[in-house]
């Protein structure tokens, strides 16, 4: 997973790559090149007294030196550059597959695990991007070209070099053998710290209210325990690797400095050569810890690569239509014939059979119990989720035919959550209608009954909304996604459960406010409250995923024993008769 995913972002930055090769190249063969210089100059130039020869060969060992510093400075600029475009890119990746997602997808990973993808897994996974062009290239050619100038010093010592790689190479596999596990859970575990943290902020208000601030402080010391616990795992072993290369390279700079020795002292070989050959085995042993490095950034990038790729190789449920239906009637009915919905793996349907028919002009109201299924319902429309049975038609289009953004133009949502974006009331509404004017903000607010708290606002229109409109009331956030929805003036209107949070004066006064504007538009409100929806031209009444009664409010307080519980258990006798 982790090659073919560097492999393929990394392709547009193929030019780059090949200059930092090149570059790490150059600067390596240079480092290796200097301990042959300095023996040179210990051999015949100290050795003889020449300085002449000092000065020359010290003159050429600072300009191999210069020569290092530039290409290494250069392979550094690159691959930093390299990485960077690398995360941009992955971000981006990411961020168009969990947009292009349904409902269903999202749920499915969850969205705390999603921002941890899209955020530290990456992070990881460009780390490696950055060390392998600085440390992994150049490791393996000071490796096999220390080995090479090594033995060139000296043939009878290579044994040595034979020696220690191996077992450095035995101890480091069997430590990163017991990372990977780690690593793996450590992923899973910041997940779970995420996913704490975001509810306990989100949350707060409960949390207070009901002094659970010592219940929650003690979930998240449990969640924060876990990860420190196997962060701590990881890193034991982590730690292990630098003692246990040190303890092997010293003990072969002792062997070294021992059959050395014997050898200089039976004139096999010179100091120069040795204090050469020590500085090669040093320069192997560096590239050893290189690659051991990599090697413990490898197991934790390898198990975020995997959730990446989880991410990136999972297909949206709802899909474009491959030949996608443009053209629709100005005016738009609403058909579900038939519909069911399941989750997969699901014992039973969230619906069941469920067919309505919403035209022109007509105002249809969905209400039912908890759980009847009224919100899946009207999320079908947008596609939000795609049906498992039967069709969801938009002026006579199955909506799976309609290209997406052609589905979109004509629906206005407002969503059981009335969620608001981060910016100004304007930079809001404009979500509805990008190019909207002054005048149809203003008169869209005051329709959904929210321009008088706009006006109070000392920037009125520019005035800063908190993310997710949490600087509002859940009323002031309700009106505000209405205004949203009504400043696009669509075809079709959606409303899920959006007057909840009205007192009954303001939903009395925004409902009479919204019948000049959807005179034309087919209008489907679903709601709980019977005061919203007892003038509605058509009511369905859902229970347990299925219609069990359609008509107006006086003719299921006579046909329908559902709807006349709902209603009984809101109204009074009085009201009811």
């Amino acid at each position: 997973m982790l090659l073919r995913l560097v492999r393929t972002h990394l392709r547009p930055y193929a030019a780059p790559l090949g200059a930092v090769v090149a570059l790490q190249f150059v600067g390596t063969m240079a480092a290796l090149y200097l301990p042959s210089l300095n023996a040179d100059i210990i051999d015949r130039g100290v050795v003889t007294g020449d300085t002449a020869y000092i000065v020359s060969h010290g003159g050429l060992m600072l300009a191999v030196s210069l020569v290092q510093v530039v290409c290494s400075i250069a392979a550094v600029w690159f691959s930093a550059r390299n990485a960077m475009g690398f995360g941009r890119d992955l971000r981006a990746a990411i961020f168009r597959r969990v947009g292009s997602y349904s409902a269903r997808e999202v749920q499915h990973f969850g969205a705390p695990s999603l921002i941890t993808r899209e955020t530290n897994d990456v992070q990881q996974v460009q780390m490696l991007v950055l060390l392998g062009g600085t440390l992994m290239v150049s490791a393996p050619i000071m490796m096999v070209g220390g080995i090479i100038m090594a033995a060139r010093e000296d043939i009878g010592l290579s044994w040595l070099v034979l020696a220690v790689v191996p077992v450095l190479g035995v101890s480091i596999g069997l430590i990163v053998r017991q990372m990977v596990p780690s690593f793996r859970l450590m992923q899973e575990r910041i997940d779970e710290v995420n996913r704490l943290l975001r509810e306990q902020i989100t949350g707060v208000r409960v949390v207070r209210a009901f002094v659970r601030e010592e219940h929650e402080t003690a979930r998240f010391a449990d969640a924060n325990a876990e990860l420190t616990d196997v962060a701590l795992r990881a890193g034991r072993w982590q730690a292990a690797m630098f003692p246990t290369v040190m303890i092997v390279a010293n003990l072969a700079t002792v062997g070294v400095l021992w059959f050395g020795g014997h050898r200089v002292e039976d004139g096999q070989m010179q100091v120069g050569a040795l204090t050469a050959y020590i500085s090669y085995l040093m320069q192997i042993v560096m590239s050893v810890m290189m690659a051991m490095f990599m090697l413990m950034m490898v197991p934790r990038a390898a198990v975020c690569a995997e959730r990446i790729t989880e991410v990136l190789d999972t297909e949206s449920s709802v899909v474009p239509p491959a030949e996608p239906v443009t053209d629709l009637p100005d005016r738009l009915a609403l058909e579900l014939d038939a519909v069911t919905f399941a989750y997969p793996g699901a014992d039973e349907p969230v619906l069941r059979e469920v067919s309505l028919r919403a035209s022109p002009g007509e105002t249809v109201a969905i209400v039912g119990s908890t759980g009847a299924g009224k919100s899946t319902l009207v999320n079908l429309v947008p596609r939000l989720f795609d049906a498992t049975g039967g069709a969801v038609r938009l002026g006579g289009v199955d909506v799976r035919d309609l290209a997406m953004e052609t589905l979109w133009s004509r629906l206005g949502l407002v969503p059981q959550k009335a969620f608001l974006f981060r910016g100004t009331i304007a930079d809001n509404l404009r979500y509805g209608k990008p190019d909207a004017t002054e005048d149809e903000m203003w008169e869209a607010l005051e329709i959904a009954q929210a321009r008088e708290f706009v006006e109070a606002m000392p920037e009125r229109l520019a005035a800063e909304v908190a993310q997710g409109g949490s600087s509002l009331s859940g009323g002031q956030r309700q009106r505000m996604a209405i205004a949203r929805a009504v400043v696009r003036r669509p075809d079709i209107y959606l409303f899920d459960d959006s007057f909840s949070a009205l007192d009954l004066t303001t939903d009395a006064r925004l409902r009479a406010a919204l019948r000049p504007v959807t005179r034309d538009a087919t209008v489907v409100i679903v709601a709980q409250r019977v005061a919203t929806i007892r003038h509605a031209d058509r009511i369905v009444v859902m229970e347990d995923g299925a219609v069990v009664g359609t008509g107006t409010h006086d003719e299921l307080l006579e046909t329908c024993g559902t709807y006349r519980e709902i209603v009984e258990s809101q109204l009074t006798a009085e009201e009811v008769a």
